[in-house]
């Protein structure tokens, strides 16, 4: 199983996101995580496909794209468009989860399935077969900087067991109030993929890129 950092540019500072996004893949950062944010879904306002546009081809990273929209089946093929690699939609968004992960491999990218920390991890089960990643909101979506919510830990377990009965390597990310103190718990609990924004882009991005992967790779 690979792990792979997921540094979220919501943390970023925007005014220096090209030097900061290559100091995190120069350290060892697989993906960049790119927060999208509506203010129906979730109260926050972020950014959308012409940042993402911006900032196609200026890294190798993965384009981790998480859609915290309503109906995200909406915005699929434009994400595609402006340089989406994975797109995770979540199952408390969509009317039809089934369609908009179907719309998601029309479109040739790799589809993640996100809960927030209120839905249960039995929810994810019909489409475990169906999607490559399943994302653990391990705060509530919308705001950096929470704390991590330690019942998220469970969630983790569950998937991972359900996805293991199934004979499946399934990615399991993890997203939200993860440091450098608390990231093990989250691997232990079978974690593969982790998100962090404020863990990595407040300070040095690269020394704390660096630093993550360090444990990432205790785990490979």
């Amino acid at each position: 199983m690979e792990y792979i950092l997921a540094p979220s540019i919501l943390a970023a500072d925007f005014k220096e996101l090209g030097r900061q996004m290559k100091s995190t893949e120069d350290n060892g950062a697989g993906y960049l995580h790119f927060d999208v944010m509506d203010g129906m879904f979730v109260p926050s306002i972020s950014f959308g496909m012409p940042v993402l546009a911006s900032i196609q081809g200026v890294t190798d990273q993965v384009m981790d794209v998480h859609l915290m929209v309503q109906e995200p089946i909406r915005y699929i093929e434009a994400f595609k468009q402006a340089g989406a690699d994975l797109v995770t939609i979540h199952l408390e968004a969509c009317k039809d989860v089934r369609a908009s992960i179907q719309k998601i491999r029309e479109c040739g990218l790799k589809a993640g399935l996100s809960i927030c920390p209120e839905t249960p991890a039995e929810a994810v089960e019909p489409y475990l077969g169906e999607v490559d990643m399943i994302l653990v909101m391990s705060v509530h979506p919308g705001f950096g900087g929470q704390k991590f919510i330690p019942e998220s830990l469970d969630k983790i377990r569950c998937i991972r067991r359900m996805s293991k009965e199934r004979g499946l390597a399934l990615d399991i990310q993890v997203d939200g109030g993860i440091y450098l103190s608390n990231v093990r718990e989250v691997l232990d609990a079978g974690a593969n993929v982790i998100v962090a924004g404020s863990a990595v882009f407040g300070g040095d991005p690269g020394a704390n890129t660096s630093d993550f992967m360090e444990i990432l790779r205790e785990y490979e």
